[in-house]
This record gives structure tokens, C-alpha cells and sequence, in this order.
């Protein structure tokens, strides 16, 4: 485990790859967070879901099958949830220029660079 770093989380997990999805869910719970919603949809991450649930931490995979998923990150920026883009991209990616500061994990990853850059968000919030 990595240090109770992020014990009692509630992470929002958008990945549309089921195997992957399940992967981090896995991942997640076995570094001691509590709740673990994944939603495989951009469409499902709305504005009610984000108003009714209280997310500690987003893990977020930039490409969809409906496009990337830049406005959610965005969305998450303004309500100050750290998030942790998950992607096939490489970090160089004029994709990220507005998102320098968020940890990025490129597929295929290792748990311990998921936990590292989840820590990293989450560090980067409480600093």
C-alpha cells in the first residue's frame, strides 16, 4: 500500500476499456480507497452526477469513444478536484498545454505509476 496515502477516497473513474476500467477500480481499493464510481460514458459524468457526488479524486482517460474529455477536466478544475489524465498520448501532446500541472499515466501503466500520479494530484491540491 502506499503509505494510507489515499485511504478513505472517493475517486470518479472515466474509462471506457471494461478490462482497464476494472484494472484501476482493483487498483484503487487495494490502496485503501473507499468508493470507487466508474462510469464508461462521457455523457454519464454530468453536472448532477458531479453536484451530488463529493469526488476526492478524478482518473480520467482523455479519449472516448465520443472525443476527448477535456471539458470534464476542465469542470473538475473549477470545483477543485484533482484528477490524473489516463491515456494512449504521449505527455508531449499539444493536448496537455493547458493541463501542464495534472499527472499523467500513458497506457499501458503500471499500478504503482497510477498510485504515484494519484498522489501526485492530490499533493498538488493540499500544497
Amino acid at each position: 500500500m502506499a503509505d494510507q496515502f489515499l485511504k478513505g477516497l472517493r475517486v470518479l473513474l472515466l474509462e471506457d476499456e471494461f478490462l482497464i476500467a476494472l484494472d484501476v477500480e482493483q487498483i484503487c481499493y487495494d490502496e485503501g480507497c473507499a468508493e470507487v464510481q466508474t462510469f464508461r460514458d462521457l455523457s454519464e459524468v454530468n453536472d448532477a452526477v458531479l453536484n451530488a457526488n463529493s469526488f476526492d479524486l478524478a482518473i480520467v482517460d482523455v479519449m472516448m469513444g465520443e472525443g476527448m474529455t477535456l471539458p470534464l477536466a476542465d469542470k473538475l478544475r473549477s470545483r477543485g478536484v484533482p484528477f490524473v489524465f489516463s491515456t494512449g498520448l504521449s505527455r508531449t501532446e499539444d493536448t496537455f498545454r493547458d493541463f501542464s500541472d495534472v499527472p499523467v499515466v500513458t497506457k499501458p501503466y503500471a499500478s504503482h505509476q497510477l498510485t504515484a500520479a494519484m498522489q501526485a494530484a492530490l499533493s498538488t491540491r493540499r500544497s
